[in-house]
């Protein structure tokens, strides 16, 4: 019997390494094709989906940015398949990552770079096992006893080992129906915040990129959607100007007319433990959303500082598509530009700008550097845009701020709810709570 990473359990519970576990399943720990199975050049716009590391979420599968291949390869690399109850993990790099396959990704392939975890049709429940590798107690054996330092690499033998505590499966079920619920509940937070990040997005480029209100008028019609005070804030012609044709009375300027990098750092000795930290790590691919950061603790080098509401840019590899807006205040990675609006009425069209696809295309133009490119603010600053009155400005401010008060409150409750789940998964492993009876 291993020895359990929880110092509560009773005598009637298992623990087992998980290849054992899995073996006992009929399941077992598989790696994905190896580069030599699996070229570049086999990808294709449309087929099927090929998980890699930077497709696996918390606890699911993104389809940001997913890779395809075809029908053809993925019959010849069925072995790497995966089915309903797998577990997909990272096995290089961020080795802490998983997420739990469900009927949605039946089919699609265990891509290179990712370990597949099958517990079979035995005793472990699969979606018990996904909470329970969630745990942090959990990840960290698992970053413990990675291979390498600068890069760690996880492989079979090191997942394989891993102590797992087994109850009966009735018992595994309420564990996770009680974890899944919370699980549910940050992902529909995830889900909301993505739906009034699309609104605020749809208005902008009606409003600053489309000119909707300003054809409508031109055309004779009223507006769609705005109320009579806001469109007659709109001119009913055009002019031109060096980024073509725009709204009369608009001007053109650069980021740097509305917007400042803020410059203030802070010192190794001068952070407080507990202080909100955002690497550039924990900052999400196309979302303004930041639901994830660390608290400051054995930090060695100089940081940056941001407030609340100010734009975390992402320079090294623009191309990332990294921003968002600042949940609340704290420090952050060097390698994150702290952008900041010089007026309030200004917050929402910068934030809007600086995660505009159109930005990052510019920025990813501009950077300089071969291993580790990086854009950088004087040339972030020098972006052209349409500048519109302040009155505009104001509108749309006052348009969206409920839009992100309500963005920003989803984005306070993911961090509680999962502090709640880590919390509760090894009292109910020791069986201190009623679902783990």
């Amino acid at each position: 019997m291993s020895e359990s990473l929880f110092p509560l359990f009773l005598a009637d519970a298992i623990v087992k390494p998980l290849r054992v576990l899995c073996e006992e399943g009929g399941g077992d720990i598989q790696t994905g094709p190896f580069g030599s199975q699996l070229h570049a050049s086999d990808y294709v716009k449309e087929g099927i989906p090929s998980i890699m590391p930077k497709n696996i979420g918390d606890n699911r599968v993104s389809t940001e940015d997913i890779a395809y291949i075809t029908e053809e390869d993925a019959q010849r690399l069925a072995r790497y398949r995966v089915r309903p109850g797998d577990i997909v993990y990272s096995r290089r790099g961020d080795v802490e990552k998983r997420a739990l396959i469900r009927e949605a990704e039946d089919g699609w392939l265990c891509g290179t770079g990712c370990l597949r975890v099958r517990p079979g049709e035995g005793g472990l429940d699969s979606v018990f096992l996904s909470h329970y590798l969630a745990h942090p107690a959990v990840r960290n054996w698992v970053v413990q006893h990675a291979i390498g330092a600068t890069m760690p690499n996880l492989n079979t033998t090191i997942l394989g080992d891993l102590p797992v505590v087994m109850y009966p499966q009735p018992t595994q079920k309420r564990i996770a129906h009680i974890l899944g619920t919370l699980d549910d509940k940050i992902e529909l937070n995830r889900r909301m915040n993505r739906t009034l990040e699309a609104i605020a997005q749809a208005i902008f480029k009606s409003w600053f990129v489309d000119f909707d209100p300003v054809h409508a008028k031109a055309e004779g019609r009223e507006p769609v959607s705005m109320d009579p005070e806001t469109a007659a804030l709109f001119p009913d012609t055009f002019h031109d100007s060096p980024l073509g044709k725009i709204p009369k009375g608009w001007d053109v300027g650069n980021l740097r007319t509305i917007a400042t990098r803020r410059h203030q750092t802070i010192k190794p000795e001068q952070i407080e433990d507990g202080t909100p930290y955002v690497a550039l790590d924990d900052i999400p691919r196309r979302s303004i959303a930041l639901d994830s950061w660390k608290a400051a603790e054995g930090i060695a080098s100089t940081k940056s500082c941001f407030l609340e509401g100010d734009v975390l840019f992402g320079k090294l590899r623009p191309y990332f598509h990294k921003v968002v807006i600042a949940p609340t205040d704290g420090i952050c990675s060097t390698d994150i530009i702290v952008v900041t609006p010089l007026e309030d009425l200004w917050l929402a069209y910068v934030l809007m700008i600086c995660s505009s696809a159109e930005f990052i295309a510019y920025n990813s133009a501009v950077m300089t550097g071969t291993k580790m490119p990086r854009t950088n603010w004087k040339d972030m600053s020098s972006y052209e845009l349409p500048i519109p009155p302040r009155e505009i400005a104001a509108d749309y401010q006052a348009v969206t701020q409920p839009l992100i008060d309500q963005l920003l409150c989803g984005i306070h409750e993911v961090p509680r709810l999962t502090e709640v789940r880590d919390a509760l998964l090894p009292r109910l492993i020791s069986r201190e709570l009623k679902g783990g009876a």
